[in-house]
């Protein structure tokens, strides 16, 4: 059994999809820029918000510092009101809670918007450390946070798991020399994940039990 879980955020704890969707659209018609369909938005996420809008705005645009800081304006301030866990999720959070297993989030989205969600959600559960992009860390897959985490949590790296939903998340486990389990009810599909390293995949929340659990 594993002392401690690292999740990513989007696309494994929340389908946050459709409100990123949302205020990215907002953003880029606010700026005369195309909309975006949820199948783009999902292809664009998961190497933090700059990333995401470079990939939505058009090529040569030439007020991305404007868009950026006004989508992530707004995001910060999202009610999160198309957000949902997924299926089996409450349950297994309330066992590992009930095991002693610490549990840590870290983000690529600014760290602002995954604190205001992470309050929207996850305060029934306990969460012991909850940390989106900061000036202090590189974005995943640079491991100093996972290791930052797993100092503040008190484990090892053969105690810890890294639990997420796309490539980055693999790589950074990689990189912090820790075990990843990939997720395939999130943003990216199993033979992305196999693609880009992963080699542990669970299909439910409780196969992920399973998995933590050993």
């Amino acid at each position: 059994m594993y002392k401690a879980i690292i999740f990513d955020l989007d696309g494994t704890l929340l389908n946050t999809s459709r409100d990123i969707c949302r205020v990215l659209n907002d953003a880029l018609t606010a700026f005369g820029c195309p909309a975006v369909t949820l199948e783009q938005t999902i292809k664009y996420v998961g190497d933090g918000a700059r990333k995401l809008i470079e990939r939505a705005v058009p090529a040569n645009f030439d007020r991305f510092e404007e868009l950026y800081n006004y989508y992530r304006i707004n995001f910060a301030a999202c009610d999160n009101a198309l957000t949902t866990f997924y299926e089996g999720e409450d349950e297994f959070l309330r066992e590992v809670k009930s095991r002693g297993i610490k549990t840590a989030v870290l983000s690529n989205k600014p760290d602002d918007a995954a604190q205001e969600v992470s309050k929207n959600f996850f305060a029934p559960y306990g969460f012991d450390l909850v940390m989106g992009h900061t000036k202090d860390f590189g974005l995943k897959p640079d491991p100093s946070a996972v290791f930052y985490i797993m100092k503040k949590l008190g484990v090892g790296g053969k105690e810890c798991l890294f639990v997420g939903d796309g490539e980055a998340d693999i790589a950074t486990a990689a990189n912090a020399g820790i075990d990843c389990a990939s997720v395939l009810w999130g943003f990216r599909t199993r033979e992305q994940l196999a693609a880009a390293g992963g080699k542990n995949f669970v299909s439910s929340y409780p196969a992920l039990l399973k998995f933590v659990l050993g």
